[in-house]
């Protein structure tokens, strides 16, 4: 599944966006405050309310009157999500939009609108698999029997917790396909939120190993699961780390006398490996950025903020490329940078800037802008033309 297009109407700084004709891989670029972590925070925003309810996702955030876009009127106006994506459905790749609309009630955030429709055709109107308004409404059960006309349909009628995503409940049944599926895109979303000291240490070998948590406190439990498991993948990941990180030969996930995981890095000019704690905070973000983007089984999405945190400049091409790749295996993937030299490594299609005017974030692309297009065709990088001032707005004033 791929994620085409994200409308967004009164959501934080984002008054009225459409962000459409999404690539595999997206690099975000902009001043800070202009709204990138708030961008990254729709997906976060989603995958809260799936695992908990609207309530507790907007109370996390301060809220229904601080994920409103300031100058809204919480009595009338509402916050809107609209996404589009590509999913194959009866052997027939088909786009599916997903929309919610969420207002405050009697001082409570309440889901006032939830749709999820696709075309059952290569003509007419969307059909609404999935319709509810205010906790109450219907899912068609044969969606896929495509040989029925729409009003042979079988809706099934429900109910649910106006605080509560349809999807939610529904999604976990497989006979509500298009809703199953939404529901398993939004549980397999990976919105980092890394933290080198969470990534340090002992852990407890019971813990989860199958994907890399979006704050890397279990890293040394992932890595051992690709060092039994993907042999072959570990060894790719030792020779990266071994070309970058000057001294590191190898790193062993070493299951210790107590029970518990922790990460042994050997320094070829030493014989005895030291623990993790002691190496510096670069090595261990470039390890764990190994980690996530060697996944056997990629996440539908992932989202990363500033990877060039803590890393050497220079190896910032060789992340993108890395980052690329792994929206080529499967995985879309957003990130967002400040570094020049990162940006130095993408495409003109791959790249936008936020700027924030009155409050207000917009969103440029830079495929759309003629003169950096033809900058880009000359030879020019993106990075060189961000530095010179070609990305209009972009600058803090």
């Amino acid at each position: 599944m791929k994620i085409e297009t994200i409308r967004l109407r009164n959501f934080k700084a984002f008054r009225n966006i459409n962000l459409t004709d999404l690539p595999n891989f997206l690099v975000v670029v902009g001043a800070n405050g202009s709204g990138k972590t708030t961008l990254f925070d729709v997906f976060g925003f989603l995958h809260d309310c799936l695992k908990g309810t609207v309530r507790s996702a907007v109370d996390k955030r301060g809220r229904f009157r601080e994920v409103l876009s300031r100058g809204c009127d919480p009595a009338k106006d509402t916050i809107q999500l609209e996404i589009q994506y590509r999913m194959e459905i009866t052997g027939k790749e088909r786009l599916v939009t997903y929309a919610l609309e969420i207002g405050e009630v009697a001082g409570q955030p309440v889901v006032l609108h939830e749709v999820l429709r696709y075309k059952r055709g290569r003509h007419g109107k969307p059909f609404h698999f999935l319709d509810f308004v205010r906790g109450e409404g219907y899912a068609i059960v044969n969606e896929e029997d495509f040989t029925k006309a729409e009003e042979e349909l079988e809706r099934e009628t429900q109910k649910v917790s106006p605080d509560t995503l349809a999807i939610k409940g529904l999604g976990q049944f497989e006979r509500f396909k298009a809703a199953n599926a939404f529901r398993q895109l939004i549980e397999h979303w990976h919105v980092s939120d890394f933290h080198i000291s969470a990534a340090r240490g002992r852990k407890d070998a019971a813990g989860n190993s199958e994907h890399l948590s979006e704050s890397g406190d279990n890293l040394p439990l992932v890595a051992r699961s690709l060092y039994e498991q993907h042999p072959a993948v570990f060894q790719r990941i030792l020779d990266t780390m071994a070309r970058r990180v000057p001294g590191v030969a190898s790193v062993e996930p070493r299951l210790m006398d107590d029970g518990y995981l922790t990460l042994r890095f050997q320094d070829g000019s030493f014989k005895t490996p030291f623990l993790d704690r002691y190496v510096s905070d670069g090595t261990i973000k470039m390890f764990a950025y190994l980690v996530l983007l060697h996944d056997p089984r990629p996440h539908p999405l992932l989202c990363v903020e500033e990877p060039e945190n803590q890393l050497y400049p220079r190896l910032m091409g060789e992340l993108a490329e890395e980052f690329r790749s792994y929206a080529h295996r499967g995985g879309q993937v957003f990130v967002s940078t400040h570094s020049p030299d990162f940006l130095n490594a993408i495409e003109l299609e791959e790249a936008c800037w936020l700027v924030k005017r009155d409050g207000c974030t917009e969103i440029h692309r830079a495929k759309d802008n003629a003169q950096i297009a033809a900058y880009m065709a000359e030879g020019d990088q993106l990075g060189y033309l961000w530095n010179e001032g070609f990305f209009d707005g972009v600058d803090p004033q």
